[in-house]
């Protein structure tokens, strides 16, 4: 089951946009899935300054779950 997704708004220089619009264009994923992507690339980058980020043993992380 898919999980909920938030809504929320991300400006980005005409660059970027025209980069995933690219993207998107050449491997039709989703923009919103790109965007998704990187976020969880930062978050995973600055674990260390993160509030009670603890591992579950046994669990995958969110980044290394999506087949690609």
């Amino acid at each position: 089951m898919p999980r909920k997704k938030i809504p929320t708004t991300v400006y980005l220089t005409p660059e970027q946009a025209e980069a995933l619009r690219s993207l998107h264009d050449r491997t039709k994923v989703p923009v919103a899935e790109y965007v998704r992507e990187g976020i969880d690339l930062v978050l995973e980058r600055h674990a260390d300054v993160l509030p009670g980020q603890v591992a579950i043993p046994g669990l995958e992380e969110p980044a290394r779950r999506r087949s690609r």
